[in-house]
C-alpha cells in the first residue's frame, strides 16, 4: 500500500498486533498505548483471567517490557505512553512518572489528560525535553489551552488526541472537532500536531485522511480491514449533531479556557478502573 502523507499509528497495547500490521501494512509511523490497552493486551488479560493480579511493581515493570518490544518493532517512530492518573492525581505525580517512562525507551511521547493538571505536568515535562501527547481531548477549547500552554514547543514535540469516536457515541459528530481545530490551529504557528483517535471504521479513517489529519492512531482491525478495501460491521447510527467552530484567541492564557468536559473525566475514570482491575482482580 502507498504510504499516506499523514502519519499512521496503530492504537495498541499488543506487540503482536504491532507485528501483524507491520507485515500487512508494511509500514508504522508510531504506537500509542494506554491503561485500557495495556490491560487487553494478552498476557494482562490471561492473568486477570486466571485471578493473578500484579503487584503495582510488576505492572510497571510489564507495562515497561510491552512499550520497550514496541518500540524495537517501530524504532523509527513515536510510541505514546501514558501516565497514570484518577481525577485527584497531581501535576507532580504525573511529572514523576514521565521522567521513568521518558528513560524506558528513545522514541517516546507521554501522554497526560487534558486538564489542569495535565497541562501543568506536560509545561515543565517540555522543559525538561520529554515530548508530550496530551490526550482525551473532546472541545475545541481543550485544544485551544494545549495550544496557549505549549507555545514555543518545536513541531513534532506537542501531539493533541481528540477522541472521535467517543464524540459520535454521544450523538456528535467527531470529524467536525477535528475540522475545527485544524481551522483554529492555521492561525498558529503550527507546532502541535492533530493525533486524531478513537477511530472506529474504515470510513473514520478514510475522512480523516482525506481532511490531511497529521496522525492517525486506529485499531489493528480497523488499519487491517483498510488495507483490504474492507470496511469493519458497524452498528447503525443515528444523524449526528454537527459541532460548531468557535472563535478562540489562541494567544490567550490557557488557564482561560474550558478544559472540563464530561468525557475527559469518564476517559480518565474509565483509564485508571481498567489499570486498577489488574492489580485487584484477585480479590474481587
Amino acid at each position: 500500500m502507498k504510504r499516506p502523507s499523514t502519519k499512521m499509528f496503530l492504537d495498541s497495547g499488543d506487540p503482536g498486533e504491532t507485528r501483524a500490521v507491520l507485515q500487512t501494512l508494511g509500514f508504522l509511523d508510531g504506537q500509542t498505548t494506554n491503561p485500557t490497552l495495556i490491560a487487553k493486551s494478552p498476557e494482562a488479560a490471561a492473568r486477570k483471567e486466571r485471578r493473578q493480579p500484579f503487584t503495582n511493581e510488576e505492572l510497571w515493570e510489564f507495562y515497561k517490557r510491552v512499550v520497550q518490544e514496541i518500540s524495537g518493532l517501530v524504532p523509527q517512530g513515536s510510541i505514546s505512553i501514558e501516565t497514570y492518573a484518577d481525577l485527584t492525581t497531581t501535576a507532580q505525580k504525573m511529572l514523576k512518572q514521565a521522567r521513568e517512562f521518558n528513560s524506558w525507551i528513545p522514541n517516546a511521547h507521554i501522554k497526560f489528560p487534558t486538564t489542569a493538571e495535565g497541562l501543568k505536568a506536560a509545561g515543565q515535562a517540555l522543559a525538561e525535553g520529554i515530548r508530550v501527547n496530551m490526550t482525551l481531548v473532546f472541545s475545541q477549547s481543550q485544544a485551544a489551552a494545549v495550544y496557549s500552554a505549549t507555545t514555543g514547543a518545536s513541531r513534532g514535540d506537542v501531539f493533541l488526541s481528540p477522541f472521535i469516536g467517543r464524540l459520535d457515541d454521544i450523538g456528535q459528530q467527531g470529524l467536525d472537532l477535528i475540522k475545527n481545530i485544524q481551522q483554529m490551529y492555521q492561525k498558529g504557528g503550527g507546532h502541535v500536531m492533530v493525533l486524531a483517535a478513537s477511530v472506529r471504521s474504515v470510513a473514520h479513517l478514510q475522512s480523516l485522511l482525506n481532511l490531511q489529519a497529521d496522525i492517525i492512531t486506529a485499531p489493528a482491525k480497523v488499519l487491517l480491514a483498510w488495507t483490504k478495501g474492507e470496511e469493519i460491521s458497524t452498528l447503525p447510527q443515528p444523524p449526528l449533531q454537527s459541532i460548531p467552530y468557535e472563535e478562540l484567541n489562541l494567544n490567550a492564557d490557557w488557564q482561560s479556557f474550558d478544559l472540563h468536559h464530561e468525557l475527559t473525566d469518564k476517559g480518565i475514570t474509565k483509564f485508571s478502573e481498567d489499570w486498577n482491575s489488574l492489580l485487584q482482580a484477585a480479590v474481587k
